[in-house]
């Protein structure tokens, strides 16, 4: 969602209001979903996944916090887990109001963030990228190769825990 909602700022920058609630508009109303899966039965499921330890935390904090526990990793970047605690909202049964509101407000955050960052710094970015691609493309294609295997490898590191730490804790 970033790279489109980054593109269309830039094409047209005062448009970034309107793109935002869009944005957060259909984040929010996507969001509902994982917390209705949530909210009919997913504590056993998130707490498998996710271990007791890091379940409790997460739950703790969404029935402490309430609507902040959304709406700060609603602004966060990825690889921010946003789901998880989308899930966990419905887990601790937020209200589907507060839900909507929370995660709404925080996508507006986000997106008006980044549209401002896209509108500002945009221009520069997009010429230095242009710039590397037409006079060092083969350097940039590597460095980007090397990006894309490094986020891989580590999802696939993290799922390989994953499955030893689920394997031992049903042995």
């Amino acid at each position: 969602m970033d790279p489109v909602f980054a593109v269309y700022s830039f094409n047209r920058p005062s448009r970034v209001l309107v793109y935002a609630i869009m944005g957060a508009l259909g984040s929010a109303l996507g969001s509902l979903v994982p917390y209705v899966i949530g909210y009919k039965g997913g504590e056993p499921l998130l707490a498998k996944r996710i271990g007791p330890e890091r379940f409790a935390k997460i739950h703790n904090n969404t029935e402490k916090y309430g609507d902040l526990a959304l709406i700060i990793p609603g602004i966060l970047p990825p690889p921010t887990p946003f789901k998880l605690f989308v899930f966990s909202a419905g887990v601790a049964r937020m209200s589907v109001a507060h839900f909507l509101l929370a995660v709404f407000t925080g996508r507006v955050i986000r997106f008006l963030l980044l549209g401002a960052l896209t509108v500002r710094f945009g221009p520069e970015i997009v010429g230095i990228f242009q710039n590397l691609v037409k006079h060092h493309a083969r350097e940039t294609l590597v460095a980007l190769g090397a990006l894309a295997a490094w986020f891989l490898i580590r999802y696939l590191r993290n799922k390989s825990r994953r499955s030893q730490e689920s394997a031992s804790t049903a042995a």
